[in-house]
C-alpha cells in the first residue's frame, strides 16, 4: 500500500497547492471512488489535520524529531498517559511525570475514522479527560490498519479489543484548525493544532 509515496513522496506532508491536482472536484463530489486511506487523509487534510506518513519507526522517530524542532518544544513538558511511549519523550528530554503547564499531548488513538476524518480515543489515551481539557497541540501515533470506515465500526473495534476491561469516555476529535466565523456547523468544538504520525504496518 504504496499509495501513500505517490500522493505525498517518502515520509514527508505534502503542501495543500503541490497535490491538489490529486483531488480536484472531490470536495463537490462524494469520495467514494477513493480508498479508504485516501478517504480518511482527504477528510483529516480538509480538517485542517496535519499528515505526516512514515514508512518505519526510525521515520517516527525523526518525524517527531521535526515536529519538536519546528515548535521549539525540546525540553518542555507533555502530557502523556501511555508507558509504551515514556521513551520517546525521555529521548528527546521532554518532562511528562505530573506536567503543570504540556506544551502537547503525546498519544496513540483507537481509530482513524475515515468518512469523518477524525481520531477515535478513549479513556486508555486520554484518561477522563474531554477534548476542551486537552492541549491546544496533539501528535498522534497512529497506524494505516487502524483507518476505518466509519464512527460505529471504531466503536465495534473497541469492543471487540476490550471485551472485559472496556474504557470509558471514548470520544472523536474532528476540527483540527479554527473554523471561519460562519461555519456553525463546529459550534461548541474546540479546534486543536493537531500532527498525526501514521506508520505503514499493512
Amino acid at each position: 500500500m504504496n499509495f501513500f509515496k505517490k500522493i505525498f513522496g517518502s515520509g514527508e506532508s505534502a503542501s495543500d497547492e503541490e497535490h491538489e491536482s490529486e483531488y480536484s472536484g472531490t470536495s463537490s463530489a462524494p469520495n467514494s471512488h477513493l480508498s479508504l486511506d485516501e478517504q480518511f487523509i482527504f477528510n483529516f487534510k480538509k480538517n485542517g489535520g496535519k499528515f505526516l506518513y512514515c514508512e518505519n519507526k526510525d521515520e517516527v522517530v525523526e518525524q517527531f524529531e521535526n515536529i519538536l524542532e519546528e515548535n521549539d518544544w525540546f525540553e518542555n513538558e507533555v502530557l502523556c498517559y501511555e508507558s509504551a511511549l515514556f521513551p520517546l519523550l525521555e529521548e528527546n528530554k521532554l518532562f511528562y511525570i505530573a506536567p503543570s503547564h504540556p506544551k502537547f499531548l503525546l498519544a496513540s488513538c483507537e481509530n482513524l475514522i475515515a468518512d469523518e476524518g477524525s481520531i477515535l480515543f478513549s479513556s486508555r489515551q486520554i484518561r477522563q479527560n474531554k477534548p476542551n481539557d486537552l492541549p491546544a497541540n496533539i501528535v498522534i501515533l497512529a497506524t494505516t490498519s487502524q483507518i476505518l470506515p466509519m464512527k460505529s465500526d471504531g466503536l465495534s473495534a473497541i469492543k471487540r479489543k476490550y471485551e472485559r476491561d472496556y474504557p470509558t469516555n471514548i470520544t472523536t476529535i474532528k476540527y483540527f484548525e479554527k473554523a471561519k466565523e460562519e461555519d456553525f456547523t463546529q459550534y461548541g468544538s474546540v479546534a486543536k493544532n493537531l500532527y498525526l504520525l501514521l506508520l505503514e504496518d499493512l
